[in-house]
């Protein structure tokens, strides 16, 4: 997760006007070598620095947040002490689940209120949305079925998600920005400082209609989106490895929604994702999908009921086997 405390802005005619740029899977953090463009895009300052008449040099600090936003829960970063710290959230977690939930009242409810009542209204409650951003109806029909609102076709082909409460239809990343609105206003709240711009995470995988998407749902958000990296190349700085040369390094991320595993290659400051491959549809939320397949099968054998019509019961189900999921990553055997 990448974060950064202050910009600089020059005024005054300085520039650069033929900056290279650098490709769309590879992240810089340093000069290349044999680089056609500078290590910043501001010349160096030194006591010795003369200005011509008219010259103003203005520096700005504000806060610059890095969002990993996820398929079932999102986490928001920044720079404290030159250490990158998790932001805890207004209910004292450093985990939002990404869940955003509408009641017949037309209030809005976002991370854990959210999920709370999924239970007692899960076709105004959106979660997994992650899975629908800037793709097509025709590219979702396996994901539709998974969920317990409504997933529909626009004119145009693409996904809207129903929400009954307010007779509404969003776009995916509509509800993925009152996600990040909230990682925002909680960053703000802790930071004491307004925040307006972030760093946001990808899947490797993501293509570039999702990756715009992404950055439209920090728009929506009131966000200014500085770029879009990869979760492995977010995951490589995490771990220190920017300071390494001449690294290969492989990447497992099993996450909510997704696996995937990436091979990037690591020099002078410089990732690039060299390979990646994975499975869309293997995350925590498939793990919890077979519990509640196995459950309802059971269910329907004993008493002849089938638990997966009802939307409610899906829901019930759903929770139950994730709770039982993260039991079982402390204890050999749980009962459900």
């Amino acid at each position: 997760m990448a974060s950064s405390s202050s910009t600089a802005q020059i005024h005054g005619g300085l520039g650069f006007s033929s900056l290279k740029k650098p490709n769309s899977r590879t992240l810089f953090f340093g000069q290349r070598p044999n680089a056609s463009f500078p290590r910043a895009p501001f010349p160096k300052l030194t006591s010795k620095t003369t200005f011509r008449k008219g010259f103003t040099l203005r520096v700005v600090n504000e806060k610059v947040v890095g969002i990993d936003l996820g398929t079932t829960n999102s986490a928001v970063a920044a720079m404290e002490g030159g250490k990158p710290t998790i932001i805890t959230n207004a209910e004292g977690q450093r985990t939002t689940p990404s869940v955003v939930a509408y009641t017949k009242n037309a209030d809005r409810l976002v991370g854990q209120i959210a999920k709370r009542q999924a239970v007692v209204n899960p076709e105004n409650t959106f979660f997994s949305v992650k899975r629908f951003i800037g793709r097509k109806m025709s590219e979702v029909d396996e994901e539709s079925k998974q969920v317990s609102y409504r997933v529909i076709r626009d004119d145009n082909g693409n996904v809207k998600l129903d929400c009954p409460a307010i007779g509404k239809s969003f776009a995916a990343e509509e509800i993925s920005a009152q996600v990040l609105r909230k990682l925002v206003d909680d960053a703000s709240k802790f930071l004491n400082d307004k925040v307006t711009k972030a760093v946001v995470t990808v899947p490797a995988y993501f293509n570039d209609s999702q990756r715009t998407a992404t950055k439209d749902a920090g728009r929506i958000a009131g966000l200014e989106v500085l770029r879009i990296i990869n979760e492995p190349t977010a995951a490589s700085l995490a771990y220190g490895f920017e300071r390494k040369n001449n690294e290969t390094i492989l990447v497992f991320d099993l996450g909510g929604g997704t696996f995937d595993v990436s091979v990037l290659e690591v020099g002078d400051g410089v990732f690039e994702v060299l390979s990646t491959s994975g499975d869309t549809h293997l995350g925590g939320d498939d793990f919890d999908k077979r519990v509640v397949d196995w459950l309802a099968g059971d269910f329907k054998r004993d008493e002849g009921i089938d638990l997966l019509k009802d939307k409610q019961a899906l829901q019930r189900l759903t929770e139950t086997a994730e709770k039982a999921k993260m039991e079982l990553s402390s204890l050999t055997q749980t009962n459900i």
